[in-house]
């Protein structure tokens, strides 16, 4: 005998029948929006094929067509299976299996289609980041570049200073300020001599100078041309390549601009100011003019040695300087572009993820559900979950069955039929007489 059904146990049937024709609505639809759903990121799929193959021709269109027809099947396929299985399943390592398997498929879903669906939203966008990020590099390279050269064209102050230092020697030393000798001896000679080189040095340095503010100067307009190019309308491909052709030429003009540094120029100065030397005769007239004539050579060089270790040590300042980062402008594609500025496009990604991950949410919706329905449904007998609906169908069908086997049943339990007279054996009579009818006697012949 069963148990009477609670009303906690009624109400839980009553809300597992409610949900069950929810799902019922639902499920009449969910096939079309799932569909609707691959379709678009099949479209969006194609586009970032698209934009990833050189070539236009008609084989380049099937082999995106078909690419982004095999990734919405196989994203519809994928979700219907889990929306059907996933929550169906009841034991606890079925369901980590499945999954574990959506996980799986999600990841595959990302590589083969949210990417190119990201390259389709924001490729175009993403390339330009990328001449952007392109221009400020070069914008660096070029003002690094410029400021070692300008540093290297301040050293000219540095061999002025030098030279002017020899050239007041060399006066003093005509008016025998220097070494006692009035005159244009042998010591005048050696400081003039290195007084002419070292403003041959600073006449060399000096008409650099113009050279490097005219290459600066073209780097930049170089560079305003490539910023104009980076916010341009019109497609991004095109302009890209002439964006290249910029690149190009800014790179010869910071190369230009790193060969103009006059420091090396001025380190190797310096070592041939104190090495290589020329003295001349004495040319005192006495043996102690000639003495004195040495020693005061002796200070000069002890004077050269020093001034070139100074020149030396700031040219050296300059040459170690931190040079330029090398820069190269590399074309990209829209697809790899997103990947690579994948920070500063994250709306993007976020959209095209979630158009292919989207059923997820729905799979696991139909697992609390599922879930909620079960718990309404099991405690209670299947007798007591029957519908009216349900009982009626039950009972349409136990009369048929019960159709079905009447006729075999009593074809069975039928006694055997008796056999006519005709067709009776004369010596055979009946085992049961009929009995004699009250009142009648014996028949008179």
């Amino acid at each position: 005998m069963s148990r009477k059904m609670s009303q906690s146990e009624a109400r839980g049937l009553e809300h597992a029948k409610e949900l069950e024709g929810h799902l019922g609505v639902l499920d009449s639809f969910t096939p079309t929006a799932l569909g609707v759903l691959a379709t678009a990121s099949g479209i969006y799929t194609y586009l970032g094929v698209s934009s990833l193959l050189d070539n236009n021709g008609a084989m380049t269109f099937f082999a995106a067509v078909a690419y982004s027809i095999a990734v919405s099947v196989g994203i519809f396929v994928f979700w219907s299976f889990l929306m059907r299985l996933l929550p169906a399943v009841r034991t606890a390592s079925a369901r980590i299996g499945l999954l574990l398997s959506m996980a799986l498929g999600s990841l595959a879903i990302v590589a083969m289609s949210s990417w190119l669906n990201a390259a389709a939203l924001a490729g175009a966008a993403a390339v330009e980041q990328h001449l952007a990020k392109t221009v400020q590099d070069y914008q660096g390279a070029l003002e690094r570049s410029y400021q070692i050269a300008t540093a290297g064209q301040g050293l000219e102050r540095d061999v002025a200073r030098v030279r002017q230092s020899f050239t007041d020697l060399s006066e003093q030393e005509a008016t025998g300020n220097l070494s006692g000798l009035a005159g244009r001896g042998a010591v005048f000679r050696v400081l003039n001599q290195k007084a002419d080189e070292l403003a041959a040095l600073e006449a060399q340095i000096a008409s650099q100078t113009p050279l490097v503010e005219e290459r600066f100067a073209q780097g930049n307009v170089i560079l305003s041309r490539m910023r104009a190019l980076t916010v341009e309308t019109g497609p991004v491909e095109s302009r890209s390549v002439e964006f290249s052709e910029e690149a190009v030429r800014l790179a010869g003009i910071i190369t230009e601009l790193r060969q103009l540094s006059v420091a090396p120029l001025v380190v190797r100065a310096a070592q041939d100011l104190s090495q290589s030397v020329v003295l001349p005769q004495l040319d005192g007239r006495t043996e102690e003019d000639r003495i004195g004539q040495a020693s005061t050579l002796e200070s000069v060089l002890g004077v050269l040695g020093q001034r070139a270790d100074t020149l030396r040590v700031a040219a050296e300042g300059v040459m170690s300087m931190t040079p330029p980062a090398e820069t190269a402008y590399t074309p990209i594609s829209a697809a790899d572009a997103v990947i690579l500025y994948a920070e500063n496009f994250v709306p993007s990604w976020a959209g095209a993820i979630a158009i292919d991950l989207l059923p997820a949410v729905l799979v696991l919706i139909l697992m609390v559900v599922q879930a909620a329905i079960r718990s309404g449904r099991e405690p209670v007998a299947i007798e007591d979950r029957m519908t009216m609906a349900e009982l009626r169908a039950a009972l349409a069908a136990a009369r048929d069955v019960e159709d079905a086997m009447d006729p075999r049943e009593a074809k069975q339990a039928a006694p055997p039929a008796e056999m006519p007279d005709e067709d009776r054996p004369e010596n055979v009579e009946p085992l049961e007489k009929p009995s004699p009818v009250e009142g009648a006697g014996p028949r008179s012949v």
